[in-house]
């Protein structure tokens, strides 16, 4: 049986530390210590700012993306292209396109992927207003920006079925070896991938 090891409120606060991810108990109480010893320059301006961002962070309800505002500052953009949606699974890989700079189009956040074993359906994602927004005749076409897990197969083979007379054109990232990586180091699925995918030189 572990003894409490400090106040309720510290104890909270490892509490929910832990739940965020990459942390387990010990990077919390870590982390919790870290923010007591800082409490002006980090505690306080941090629960300020998570406070602000409960108060005003909102869903977008054109793309599912998160912003202070909705639409979201992307949706609004007049300098992206209204002819090219990106799909992706999570915000999170919406912000690492971003950070890319590979694309200037318009993004959809499924908020999910299908699967069978978490119980997770077709009803459960941000599909339908997905089919919407590729009924638009100003849409061209639709990028599955979805991880290469059996599940992200599964839900970009789902919605080619389900767009498939939407008039719109799908494609899919490219899969095989990335930029820097050497044939060694790769799994066999990727270096499968790649000789299958090849392009002319």
């Amino acid at each position: 049986m572990s003894r409490s090891i400090a106040g309720p409120e510290i104890e909270r606060l490892i509490q929910l530390l832990a739940r965020l991810p990459g942390l387990g108990p010990r990077s919390a109480r870590r982390a919790a210590l870290h923010l007591i010893r800082k409490k002006d320059v980090l505690l306080g301006p941090l629960a300020e700012a998570f406070a602000r961002a409960n108060e005003n962070v909102r869903v977008c309800t054109t793309c599912g993306s998160v912003d202070t505002s909705d639409p979201c500052a992307i949706c609004c953009d007049p300098n992206r292209d209204p002819s090219v949606i990106v799909v992706v699974e999570d915000v999170a890989d919406l912000w690492a396109l971003e950070r890319a700079g590979a694309v200037n189009a318009r993004y959809h956040v499924l908020g999910g992927t299908l699967s069978a074993l978490d119980g997770r359906g077709p009803e459960d994602l941000n599909l339908g207003k997905l089919v919407e927004r590729a009924s638009d005749t100003s849409v061209a076409e639709i990028i599955l920006a979805l991880n290469a897990t059996v599940e992200g197969q599964t839900t970009a083979h789902y919605i080619t079925d389900v767009l498939a007379g939407a008039g719109v054109r799908i494609t899919r990232l490219a899969y095989g070896v990335p930029v820097g990586g050497e044939l060694d180091y790769l799994d066999e699925g990727t270096l499968a991938a790649a000789i299958r995918q090849r392009t002319p030189f």
